[in-house]
């Protein structure tokens, strides 16, 4: 997992992710909940606005939405992708 991700980057995720081994296995979860970064990132994949998580959430921030995507991304940039088909 990133831990020290690219510090050229918006590192504004360092403040609002945190991974704890006694909470959800040590996910990557937003500081202060039990709520995965990967479930964020999944409610969007799914079509929820971010009206809808905070709505839904309602102690989640913009920010703290903001993060989980600059996680997921910085995460991305220090492992491997996963294989998908060549363009043809």
């Amino acid at each position: 997992m990133p831990d020290e991700v690219d510090e050229n980057c918006n590192a504004t995720w360092k403040e609002r992710i945190e991974r704890n081994p006694d909470i959800l296995f040590g996910k990557p979860v937003i500081k202060g909940t039990r709520l995965a970064v990967d479930l964020i990132i999944d409610l969007l994949s799914w079509g929820w606005s971010e009206s809808d998580i905070l709505e839904n959430y309602p102690g989640l921030t913009r920010e703290d939405i903001k993060a989980c995507l600059s996680y997921a991304g910085a995460a991305l940039r220090r492992c491997c992708s996963l294989s998908v088909e060549p363009i043809q």
